[in-house]
């Protein structure tokens, strides 16, 4: 009876197997057939950002490129979608995978799976200029009297709030606000991721914003997909170690993070 009814068993796990939808098998095979769908927010610099005429381009962009021509997919897509509609994008099957500078965090692991990390960041200040001699850190502007500015649902959101607790914080949707804020003297400081804040400097005249660039937190930078595709994952991470081995991401960080001529022809807000 014991031999009977594992055999049993094995023969209705072999049927359960054969009725679960395609997507168990992974979307490696829709991909390479419909072609590869990135969800994306463009007016993150120097990862994302529209040109003048109207092009996404940036870091991701790039490299979401390189990885669909490395998979196969015939064509790519990049879908435009809101920061907090982006997980839910991904989870809806709007896109096949998140490249948009996302932060590996616990929280969101809960609800999506990351490859590993292809760049690292780290939250920075950017301060009013006034500001200049008497705050030389984040631990400086923990206090009643400043004023300070993140962007809602990110990381800087988070980081803001447990580093700097006892500032008072204002929460903005895009970081061209949290920039303006800090310009036109509404708050003290930003604190938002530090490739971007280095490039927001790089936009104005020389003394309008004083930038602290010596990151206050360690973030690792991931490719987001849907939960159940180990496949998937497998195979990105085999992708991110061959660009890291080959020189291509090397390339990639001297043009958009070393290099900053592409600004002339950004789509400023």
């Amino acid at each position: 009876m014991k031999r009977k009814s594992c055999w049993i068993s094995a023969v209705a796990l072999a049927l359960c197997t054969l009725s679960l939808p395609a997507a168990w098998a992974g979307n490696m095979e829709l991909i390479k057939k419909n072609g590869l769908r990135v969800c994306l927010e463009p007016g993150y610099m120097p990862f994302i950002m529209n040109d003048k005429q109207g092009k996404i381009i940036g870091f991701d962009p790039d490299l979401a490129s390189i990885l669909a021509k490395e998979i196969g997919a015939p064509k790519l897509e990049l879908v435009k979608i809101a920061w907090s509609d982006i997980i839910p994008a991904l989870i809806g099957d709007k896109c096949d995978i998140i490249m948009s500078g996302m932060s590996i965090t616990d929280e969101r692991r809960q609800k999506i799976d990351f490859t590993n990390a292809y760049i690292t960041i780290g939250q920075s200040v950017l301060l009013r200029k006034e500001l200049a001699d008497k705050v030389k850190s984040y631990v400086d502007l923990n206090d009643p009297k400043y004023k300070v500015m993140s962007k809602q649902g990110t990381t800087s959101e988070a980081a803001a709030k447990e580093y700097i607790p006892k500032a008072q914080h204002t929460l903005v949707a895009t970081p061209e606000e949290g920039v303006e804020g800090v310009l036109n003297g509404k708050v003290d400081a930003f604190i938002y991721d530090s490739p971007y804040n280095a490039v927001a400097v790089g936009q104005h005249e020389a003394g309008k914003l004083v930038f602290l660039d010596s990151p206050f937190t360690f973030e690792p930078i991931g490719c987001a997909v849907r939960k159940g595709d180990p496949e998937f994952i497998a195979w990105l991470n085999k992708f991110l170690q061959k660009i890291q081995k080959d020189g291509t991401k090397y390339k990639l960080y001297n043009k958009w993070f070393k290099n900053t001529d592409w600004l002339k022809n950004v789509q400023l807000p």
